[in-house]
């Protein structure tokens, strides 16, 4: 039970995070406002360890694992997603966003041998991303060539946070999930502060609004720190399909949050896009299980002492574990 709860407290904070990209897109350019929201998550952080006692990595090859990782995460992912949404409708951006769970399924089944492609896996992304595309259907539109460029590096994104995920999922069960976010930020941010430096300028010139102000506190302390932390946590102990199926699920709360907040309009298909996202998750949430979850990147995990299950019993979103 505890594993359905933080799968869907995910669901709702990264479904808000959409929102509030979009409002502090406003005042502030893209990278620079990617790089604030991790600048001040890695000085939170760095005292919450220090009063936790939580060791960092000490081995080269921890690091090594986390640089890459961090590098695909924070690097590659959000500064894509940042910088498209200058570009192209944040429906748009949902829809190429959600093939992080395409990406998923392929290299789970390379790099995690426990995590086999089914058909039934397949059915399931489907018929999810088929969800998010009729939400956003009006916004499915490339008018330019930097609407195009935006739209492929939303994809380089999704699959570079899909790699991350699979990595940390086959190889990173034995670090702590806020040493690990703390080093993958770490490590991620250079790239794009330099970047934002040398394109994007001076940020003390920046306009720094209230409500920009607000945007990066929210996205830092909730979308990064609590989200971060929750997932890793969560992914040590479900199959890393069903981690990344809240990519189909954040767009429909994208829309409901928008509508609801900032007075959107609601898409008259968003109840039939959303029933087929709410059915791609049933699918994979309901299928029998066939494959220990105690098994974590073709070995037993450590972290998690409860004895493998019986192979053949139900795995329900409210058995995730």
């Amino acid at each position: 039970m505890k594993n359905v709860i933080v799968w869907l407290i995910l669901c709702l904070i990264w479904g808000s995070t959409w929102i509030f990209i979009k409002v502090g897109l406003e005042d502030l350019p893209p990278i620079a406002f990617a790089a604030s929201r991790f600048i001040l998550s890695i000085s939170i952080l760095f005292p919450v360890l220090w009063y936790r006692k939580i060791a960092l990595p000490r081995t080269a090859a921890e690091w090594k694992l986390i640089a890459l990782t961090g590098f695909l995460q924070f690097s590659v992912n959000y500064s894509m997603v940042f910088w498209s949404e200058v570009y192209i409708t944040s429906g748009l951006a949902a829809v190429l966003q959600a093939t992080i769970s395409v990406f998923g399924l392929l290299l789970a089944w390379i790099f995690l041998p426990h995590e086999r492609i089914t058909k039934l896996k397949i059915t399931a992304v489907v018929i999810g991303i088929a969800g998010v595309a009729i939400i956003f259907a009006d916004q499915l539109r490339v008018q330019s060539l930097m609407a195009f460029l935006g739209s492929v590096a939303i994809v380089v994104g999704a699959y570079a946070a899909a790699q991350a995920s699979i990595l940390v999922k086959a190889k990173a069960g034995d670090i702590e999930p806020p040493a690990l976010l703390f080093g993958q930020m770490l490590c991620g941010l250079p790239p794009i502060l330099i970047y934002s430096l040398v394109v994007e300028g001076n940020p003390l010139t920046f306009n720094w609004t209230w409500k920009a102000i607000a945007c990066v506190l929210f996205l830092s302390i909730a979308g990064t720190i609590a989200a971060f932390w929750m997932y890793y946590w969560l992914l040590n102990r479900i199959e890393s399909t069903k981690a990344m199926m809240i990519s189909l699920v954040t767009p429909l709360l994208a829309v409901v949050i928008g509508w609801a907040f900032l007075g959107e309009t609601l898409p008259p298909q968003t109840g039939i896009g959303g029933l087929l996202i709410i059915s791609s998750v049933a699918l994979i949430a309901f299928r029998r299980r066939s494959v220990p979850p105690a098994v974590v990147g073709g070995a037993f995990n450590v972290r998690d002492k409860t004895p493998p299950a019986t192979a053949g019993g139900t795995d329900s979103v409210s058995s995730l574990r």
